[in-house]
């Protein structure tokens, strides 16, 4: 498929367009653009702009994830003069992107809408193996402990993290969120043979606190520290009382809620793949 002209006429009103971004976290530097390049937000600008016979876009997301993490449904929003069909911003940005991104949907969107500010809360699932042998085939895509873990007392340690809370104990030093108080709304546990699934939902996220709750709780699962010690660790407001922040690699954003009056997908055929 060919760069798109462009078809905008003097005075054309801008359109606004969300895409719905999947993507292996595994060699990029996390999403947002950095001087280097090499992030995923970086890969999907200069796609958007080839598409768009070279008229820059600027693009601004739900959710920003590090080095290595996953997304599933990552959803971003821009604004152009251009006129083109939801199908058209799909096979047209992918056609210059690399194989492992890919814009999975593509709609245009009232200009109320905000990619980040129009979620009402955000989701992500921790996949992880259990075994005695590192990954291999799954190497970079779950995260691995070697040790067995028990069900029953992660499940009581993460009850614990429900509701809102000062989440000061699982944040990064270089978070730059206003505030550490955030809403858990759902945290489960499900397992699949020798694949953990820990899936996260909350109103936001603070930098690293999921990785930073996986390492308590593999603490916790593996009787190194008992299920209680989750809600001392929250009530120290302190990272110095968590356990070491664990590895990005099993780690999805699986993307923003939205009021379902907006009619977005709410999941994406990755969502198939995770156990």
């Amino acid at each position: 498929m060919p760069p798109a002209q462009s078809a905008d006429v003097p005075g054309h009103p801008l359109q606004r367009v969300a895409l719905g971004v999947s993507y292996n976290g595994r060699h990029y530097d996390g999403w947002q653009s950095q001087p280097g390049g090499r992030t995923v937000q970086d890969h999907l600008e200069r796609a958007l702009t080839q598409f768009t016979a070279d008229e820059p876009v600027r693009t601004l997301c739900a959710g920003r994830t590090d080095a290595g993490v996953h997304g599933l449904m990552q959803v971003v929003h821009f604004d152009t003069a251009l006129s083109r069909s939801d199908y058209a911003w799909m096979r047209g940005t992918n056609r210059f992107l690399p194989a492992d991104i890919a814009v999975q949907w593509a709609r245009h969107v009232p200009a109320s809408f905000h990619a980040r500010a129009s979620a009402l809360a955000r989701r992500y699932a921790y996949v992880l193996l259990e075994s005695p042998v590192r990954p291999s085939v799954d190497e970079g895509q779950v995260g691995w402990v070697f040790r067995p873990l028990s069900m029953a007392p992660m499940q009581e340690a993460a009850q614990m993290l429900i509701g809102l809370h000062d989440f000061t104990s699982f944040r990064a030093a270089q978070c730059q969120a206003h505030s550490p108080v955030k809403e858990m709304l759902r945290v489960d546990i499900a397992r699949r043979g020798a694949y953990w699934r820990f899936e996260f939902e909350a109103t936001a996220f603070l930098h690293h606190m999921i990785r930073n709750i996986m390492g308590c709780l593999m603490a916790i699962g593996t009787g190194n520290r008992p299920a209680t010690w989750m809600g001392e660790v929250l009530k120290a407001r302190s990272r110095d009382a968590a356990a070491p922040t664990f590895s990005p690699d099993g780690l999805y954003f699986l993307g923003p809620v939205y009021d379902p009056a907006l009619n977005l997908p709410d999941r994406t055929p990755a969502f198939d793949w995770l156990p």
